[in-house]
């Protein structure tokens, strides 16, 4: 087990790295830069300024000073504000996570329930509805469904107010979010769950007499869930990072309308800070997801 942990940890730390470059190198490689807009300063007053955040260095230089910076903890600060990149972070993120994560739990927990009436329901006409409705949601991209929920129930009913300061209402953002996810876990549910069931474990328990709820929820529910634990971790993640475009469509201030924002004014260190965080992020709930994966089902040994 602490072998298999301890490689794992390398394997996130070589993936951030490789995630680092790659952002790095093309960043640099798109034409333009941060002082080059219709206000650019003068060329005196760029030269200090690249001078001061080492732009006037080589980029394989550059690199490197940043990964250095990074390992000390040190973010930098954004080129167009000069405020701290981890103090950005810090007032953005938790908004992005609270996000996410009420979309995380109304995934998952709709999800397991849909797939689990889907499949003890199998062929008939609820079964029928909850697919039709999965293969949509699946279909779909959540920028889009965002894009309908805020014209529809913002804009031509007003049943939601708009974002604001003062009105912080997650019900629209929430549900443009976790319609994929639930469709997805709603399908990998069904299937475990239809899976498990055709068990023989499951036709012993019926031969017994045990009681038809403790079948499906002592039974077949805690193996056919293993998967979905297996998904959630990376979903979680997936619903944080993927989370850019709908808060922005939103005007929510997270983290997602930062890094947009960052994108546009060539921001690199804002660009790079939030790319570091997003990419420690994943790997880091992909590798707590393995663990808790082993932990409930104990028959999955990790290989050291």
């Amino acid at each position: 087990m602490y072998r298999y942990i301890i490689k794992r940890i390398l394997l996130a730390v070589v993936t951030v790295f490789i995630i680092a470059a790659i952002t790095f190198f093309t960043m640099n490689a798109i034409p333009g830069g941060p002082f080059a807009s219709e206000k650019a300063p003068s060329p005196e007053v760029q030269k200090v300024l690249e001078e001061r955040y080492n732009l006037d260095k080589p980029v394989v230089e550059q690199f490197f000073i940043y990964i250095g910076n990074f390992l000390r903890g040190d973010l930098g600060v954004s080129l167009k504000n000069a405020r701290s990149i981890s103090t950005i972070i810090g007032e953005s993120f938790p908004v992005s996570a609270k996000l996410g994560g009420m979309a995380a739990l109304l995934a998952t927990v709709v999800g397991v329930v849909l797939g689990s009436i889907a499949a003890l329901k199998r062929n008939s006409f609820i079964d029928r509805i909850i697919v039709f409705f999965t293969t949509l949601f699946t279909a779909v991209p959540s920028f889009v469904l965002a894009t309908v929920l805020l014209y529809v129930f913002c804009l031509a009913l007003k049943w939601v107010p708009v974002w604001s300061v003062e009105n912080t209402n997650y019900t629209l953002p929430v549900i443009a979010l976790s319609l994929y996810p639930m469709a997805y876990i709603t399908r990998l549910t069904k299937t475990s769950m239809l899976d498990a069931l055709g068990q023989d474990y499951i036709r012993t328990a019926n031969a017994k007499g045990v009681a038809g709820y403790k079948v499906i929820f002592k039974h077949a529910l805690r193996n056919a869930v293993i998967p979905v634990i297996t998904y959630v971790g990376p979903m979680l993640a997936y619903i944080i990072t993927g989370s850019l475009v709908v808060e922005n469509i939103f005007t929510i201030g997270g983290l997602g309308s930062k890094f947009i924002s960052s994108i546009n004014n060539r921001d690199y260190t804002m660009i790079m800070g939030t790319t570091m965080f997003l990419a420690i992020l994943m790997v880091t709930m992909n590798l707590i997801t393995d663990i808790i994966y082993s932990i409930v089902d104990p028959r999955i040994k990790l290989d050291d």
